[in-house]
């Protein structure tokens, strides 16, 4: 899976040059220049409807960052809520994120779940990324599966969610979810770049 970071260490951005993928003139050096080509997102390699992870994944995020569009990203809470998003999704024939937050995740397998340990929240967004994994296919568009922005405080919501997505890997060779995001912005500026 792919993780996000939301705060980056001083000065790792500031050294690099902005990356405009319709507007670098040094084409060897932009990583979005060969998707600028493309006529459609399934023109990528392995592209596929239903949930895509790894390179396929972060290879949309280029060609979308190429063409000059987002993908946007919908926190989901029952699966009524996923086929809403997946339905608008193919209506439109464009990729979406569904992604699923730690309240969220608990919802989506019921709030009379005891969640002291976040195991409700694990369940929920693991059992919300399965229904998507077996549904979307069905609509015909590929998605991203995304968690969505995790405090050290709901580590342990993370850390289910990790090992869901190894024990995926073994059985199908990809994680169970596209991409999850980190957020320790909440943490002292020392502790959160340490990380």
């Amino acid at each position: 899976s792919l993780v996000w970071l939301t705060l980056p260490r001083p000065g790792t951005l500031a050294a690099a040059p902005p990356l405009n993928c319709r507007a670098t003139p040094c084409r060897a050096m932009d990583p979005c220049a060969d998707f600028a080509k493309m006529a459609s997102f399934w023109d990528i390699p392995g592209m596929k409807p239903g949930v895509v992870t790894g390179e396929v994944a972060w290879n949309l995020l280029k060609f979308a960052k190429a063409k000059g569009f987002a993908i946007p990203a919908f926190n989901c809470v029952t699966s009524s809520s996923c086929n809403s998003v997946l339905e608008a999704a193919a209506k439109l024939g464009m990729p979406a994120y569904i992604q699923f937050s730690e309240g969220g995740s608990a919802f989506f397998c019921g709030k009379g779940l005891a969640n002291d340990k976040k195991q409700a929240s694990v369940l929920g967004a693991c059992a919300g990324a399965h229904y998507v994994r077996n549904v979307a296919p069905a609509y015909g568009i590929p998605v991203l599966v995304h968690s969505d922005h995790c405090a050290k405080k709901l580590l342990p919501w993370f850390d289910g969610m990790l090992e869901a997505d190894a024990e995926h890997f073994k059985l199908y060779g990809e994680p169970l979810f596209s991409s999850h995001m980190l957020d320790l912005s909440e943490e002292p500026h020392d502790e959160n770049v340490g990380i």
